[in-house]
């Protein structure tokens, strides 16, 4: 749902780093780091949540037992019947799971040092990426069961097109929010310590130009000393 207002997705954790969340979940699959850039790092890796399956294989257990039951039935006609319906449902129900697990398998939530990405999909992809600097909020709510399950909203509001991502059922939202907040400071030190440099050599170009201006040094020294500035 590239461009959509919102995207609900279920989620739980890998983190393959460092911080509070590092130590707790490994993910079936991780993101491929073929579709990171250079020098970008992950600091988290989620997959959907385990509540994300369970409807589909909590049916597919139920149709396991009516079928188990069914064949305990006899030979009647309608033990037939019976038979009949319960191999329909169960062949439904492996049908959701399964397509279900695949979707889980397939699905990212990735917060890495410079953007959160979302990407889900096999065959029809669909991706999500704000970058860290363009974050403008992340904001997360629980009611009292996603409280219980550990699970809640997280939604993202971005300087972007889509204006604000909003995901459902983050299995801890507040610990997930607290590492968005803690990337995007480290994102912008970063930054940060890349301009600070070439402002300073504007500085100090701007200081020899006038000091050449005034005279108190020659075209020559000029020269030499901007070349010594910019290495």
């Amino acid at each position: 749902m590239v461009g959509a207002p919102s995207l609900l997705v279920t989620w739980s954790r890998y983190c393959p780093g460092e911080g509070p969340l590092a130590a707790h979940y490994s993910a079936a699959m991780p993101f491929p780091r073929r579709l990171l850039n250079d020098f970008e790092t992950v600091r988290l890796d989620l997959h959907p949540h385990w509540w994300y399956i369970t409807p589909p294989f909590s049916a597919f257990a139920v149709t396991v037992a009516l079928m188990i039951y069914a064949l305990t039935l006899g030979d009647s006609s309608g033990a037939k019947a019976v038979k009949i319906i319960a191999v329909i449902l169960l062949v439904i129900a492996g049908m959701w799971a399964l397509s279900r697990y695949v979707r889980w398998y397939t699905t990212y939530f990735v917060v890495t040092s410079d953007r959160v990405i979302f990407r889900q999909g096999v065959l029809r992809k669909v991706g999500v990426q704000i970058p860290l600097e363009r974050v403008n909020n992340v904001n997360f709510s629980q009611t009292i069961f996603e409280r219980m399950l550990g699970a809640g909203d997280l939604l993202i509001e971005s300087g972007g097109e889509d204006g604000a991502q909003r995901f459902t059922d983050i299995k801890h939202p507040d610990e997930v929010t607290n590492e968005i907040h803690a990337a995007m400071e480290d994102n912008d030190r970063t930054s940060r310590g890349y301009s600070a440099p070439q402002a300073d050599y504007v500085d100090q170009l701007e200081r020899l130009e006038a000091m050449r201006d005034r005279g108190s040094i020659s075209e020559d020294e000029f020269q030499e000393q901007k070349r010594r500035l910019l290495g």
